[in-house]
């Protein structure tokens, strides 16, 4: 795929990247060198390849799911500068 110097103003503006002219030309033939490797991949039979998430076949440790208060609340609320039955009072702020 060819890059031109419009493409490669429109990327930079939705960067948010400054790029003068001459680093437009230099980024065409940049990025058209790494689009043109990316499509070579197309080339890569990948039917019987399973999909994966890491090289190395590993299976996580899980923890049962269990909702607790973690049995610090007097702790969590210690510095509050107004607490009531271990909550945070605040300001009432809607009316």
């Amino acid at each position: 795929m060819k890059v031109d110097e419009a493409t490669v103003h429109r990327i930079a503006r939705l960067a948010r990247i400054k790029v003068t002219a001459e680093e437009a030309r230099g980024l065409e033939k940049e990025l058209t060198g790494i689009l043109d490797w990316v499509k070579m991949l197309d080339e890569v039979d990948t039917r019987n390849v399973e999909p994966m998430t890491r090289v190395v076949p590993i299976v996580l440790r899980q923890r049962i799911d269990t909702v607790t208060d973690g049995e610090i609340a007097r702790d969590v609320t210690a510095n509050a500068p107004k607490v009531e039955d271990h909550f945070f009072v605040v300001p009432k702020v809607v009316e």
